[in-house]
């Protein structure tokens, strides 16, 4: 009888400390390997920093970044001789702030990433789904275009897209969707075939769910993973790619404050004024740095290899 209660109060004890085990769902253990990962955070907090810069723009600059002033054109960073409190970093060829225009350049490569990413997500996933649910002559016929916008170098094809469209900001972000569709067409369609061998697939479709449900509703959020990685990384060229087409004279037209314009405008001045090339270089270098510092940690996070 001994036996019998210490056995129950074993088995008691037992189902209580299982009770107690915090259960973990995948988000929060990908959350949880994301916080540990030391680059991912940095990455963050770089991102961070960058939206912050591009939201609080009007409270951030100490001055209009398109106000000229001839009298205090190429003025020197304050830490240099003939620097001033007023301009910080100095100003360009105009006597424009240099740091007030670098603020809001922020604001610009941000919604730049925004609206690309956005266009290229939304088609580049709708024509992947296709393709890899339907499969035969419509898979074929999709992934064959895509494989011809991959032929050509994407900065290439983008030129040609602008080129055709008119040279705007505007413009210069629906060349650089157009561009990024076929690497989220790939990775969907790809993940999609993985997805549809699937068993609860099957199931769903056997209780009578549609090709929209079975899609949008059950195979998609299965997707999202790899999805993230990618829009992440996105970004990173986005920005990138928007400042190589103003740098050409392709993308923001001036006075437009966006760095890769920036940067082409002081170019002829990088031997007499290098803070006007320098700043504008660096806040690409970061911002691009960052959102590739969080898209790498996220794909760590997110691989279910990498579980333990």
């Amino acid at each position: 009888m001994h036996a019998a209660h210490v056995a129950s109060s074993s088995s008691a004890l037992s189902q209580a400390a299982t009770r107690a085990e915090p259960s973990y769902s995948p988000f929060a253990e990908a959350l949880s390997r994301l916080r540990k990962n030391k680059t991912a955070v940095a990455g963050f907090f770089i991102i961070v920093l960058f939206l912050a810069m591009a939201i609080l723009a009007p409270v951030l600059a100490p001055h209009d970044p398109l106000k000229q002033s001839l009298y205090e054109k190429l003025k020197p960073p304050v830490w240099q001789h003939g620097g001033s409190w007023a301009h910080v970093l100095g100003t360009d060829d105009f006597g424009r702030d240099l740091l007030s225009r670098l603020i809001y350049g922020a604001r610009i490569s941000m919604v730049v990433g925004v609206v690309s990413v956005s266009i290229a997500f939304f088609f580049g996933t709708l024509a992947g789904s296709v393709a890899g649910f339907y499969g035969g002559v419509l898979d074929n016929g999709i992934m064959r275009f895509m494989d011809l916008l991959l032929a050509f170098p994407s900065i290439l094809l983008a030129i040609v897209i602008v080129a055709f469209l008119g040279p705007s900001l505007q413009n210069a972000m629906i060349a650089i969707g157009v561009v990024s569709i076929p690497r989220y067409a790939r990775l969907v369609r790809g993940s999609v075939l993985e997805e549809y061998a699937k068993d609860y697939v099957q199931a769903a479709r056997a209780l009578g769910a549609g090709d929209g449900r079975l899609i949008f509703l059950h195979i998609l959020p299965n997707c999202l993973a790899p999805l993230i990685v990618q829009t992440t990384l996105g970004f990173a060229s986005a920005i990138l790619e928007a400042a190589a087409l103003s740098f050409l004279g392709l993308g923001a037209q001036p006075p437009t404050p966006e760095w890769g314009a920036m940067l082409a405008n002081g170019r002829a001045l990088i031997l007499r004024a290098w803070w006007a090339v320098t700043f504008p270089g660096l806040m690409i270098l970061f911002s691009v740095l960052g959102f590739n510092l969080l898209g790498d940690g996220l794909r760590d996070a997110l691989d279910p290899r990498l579980r333990e």
